[in-house]
Parts: structure tokens; sequence; C-alpha cells
């Protein structure tokens, strides 16, 4: 039986990232992806466009009725929206015992929209991070949810540090708004710091990057991997998903998730 991976986020219409960048990246890497769908987005690789939220209670009801007959053995957050939503979501994840999840404090969209309404970072801090198995932040939602600035590794460590101590088991801060010619992410854990660097890829076509990471870890998680090797493998996972993509939209386009089965082969 494939991992099951029930990913609670929001649907992007462009299909680059939210729950459709969720459920291929879920499949691509070999589970089964099921969906709790949080809020509606009119989004192309140009930002986006409208936001209409999902009533926190069917939310929960999407949750529990997959979770009471397929089961789940990880789930991935990804755009919550407001405090409502965050609070109805840790009421079901408080009624799992033993599943990892792992969160993707989903704030700001590629194009600059908030995808989190400022009143729910508190929600977001004091209800989720103590229940992240690994939270997975950019710079600038690590910098927002630890209270400090992020620009370099020693401010990455610490804001890892500071999350920890929120009540995350652990924490892959994602490197790649910060300069240089290499990517370091490092995964924080009460353990130490471990270094997880690539070569950029000097493109933009990187939308949905940030959901695409924190799906191939949860998928890695739910299929008994260690942490460090489903960190390990998603970053590989997206390194191609960028190198591939298929450069399709006017502004920032989204990565090709279907690597795993056949390389876009550009007409180009």
């Amino acid at each position: 039986m494939p991992a099951r991976i029930l990913i609670v986020a929001g649907s992007d219409s462009g299909g680059g990232a939210g729950v459709q960048a969720d459920i291929k990246t879920v499949t691509a890497l070999g589970g089964y992806a099921a969906t709790a769908i949080t809020a509606l987005t009119a989004q192309d690789t140009r930002g986006v466009h409208g936001v209409v939220p999902i009533d926190p209670a069917f939310v929960q009801r999407q949750m529990r009725v997959v979770i009471d007959d397929i089961g789940v053995d990880c789930v991935k957050t990804g755009m919550l929206h407001d405090a409502e939503t965050i609070e109805a979501v840790a009421a079901v994840l408080d009624t799992l015992d033993g599943v990892p999840v792992v969160v993707d404090p989903v704030m700001v969209a590629k194009g600059g929209a908030s995808l989190l309404q400022p009143d729910a970072v508190g929600a977001l801090r004091s209800r989720l991070l103590p229940m992240a198995s690994v939270l997975t932040p950019n710079a600038p939602e690590a910098a927002a949810l630890a209270g400090i600035d992020v620009a370099d590794r020693e401010s990455m460590e610490r804001a890892g540090a500071r999350l920890i101590d929120m009540g995350c088991e652990a924490v892959y801060l994602k490197g790649g708004h910060l300069p240089g010619a290499r990517i370091e992410d490092l995964l924080v854990a009460e353990t130490g710091v471990e270094t997880l660097a690539a070569e950029r890829v000097e493109t933009v076509h990187t939308h949905g990057t940030g959901c695409t990471l924190a799906s191939a870890v949860a998928t890695g998680l739910g299929q008994g991997l260690s942490l460090p090797a489903a960190c390990a493998r998603a970053q590989a996972f997206v390194q191609a998903a960028i190198a591939n993509a298929p450069r399709i939209g006017s502004g920032h386009g989204p990565t090709w998730h279907g690597h795993t089965v056949a390389p876009f082969d550009p007409p180009f």
C-alpha cells in the first residue's frame, strides 16, 4: 500500500503551487495524496487575483472523512489563510496519534500576495508549531515566526533554534531567498544542524517550490524514511523539478513535477 499523505492546503488554479503541486509531488514520489482544501485562489504565474476561503467546519469535515476511511501516514499543511482555519485544523490534528505532521507556514505567494491573515500568525505559532514534526519555512517566513532578521547562515541557525524552542521537533529552513551561487538549506533539530547544499538554478520558474518541498518531505516521512533522508530526497526532487521547468506563463512559472516519470523536453 502506498503511503497515504493528507494535504491540508489551498487550491492554485494555475496548477503550480497549492494542492495541485502537492498532489503531483506525492504521486511522483510514489505516495497517495488526499486533500482537504482550505481556500480557493484565482491564481496564475503573475500572481494571486482572488481568494475565497472555505468554511473551517467544512475543512474539518474533509479531513475527518479521509482519516476515518482512507487513513493517513503523514499530514502536510500549507495555506491555512486565517486563525479560525488554523484552530479547526489543529483540533483534528489533536486527535491523531503518532502521525508525523509537516507544517509549511505559507504566508506570501511568489508574486507577493498575502496568503495568511496578519492576525493568524499568532495562531500559527501557538497551535501548529508545537504539532510540527518538521516546519519548512523560507527565510522571510522564519524571520516572521521567530521574530528576528534572517539574512545569513548564522541568523538562520538562530531562527531555527528559536522555532525549536517554540515546540517544533525540527525545522527545515530554506535558503533560496538568501544571496549566493549555492543554496544552503538547514535542517535544525535539538540534536544539531545539518546543511543541505545545492547549486542555484538561475530562473524565474520557481512557482510552488515551497509547497513541493514540504509535500516531498511529507511523502518521505509517510514512507518511513528518516527525516534527514526525506529532506535530502525532497531537495533533490525540487532541484530537478526546477531544472526541467516547462517555462510556461509570463511570470513566475511552475516547475516540472513529472520529471520522475519523464523529463520535460522543451521544443526550443
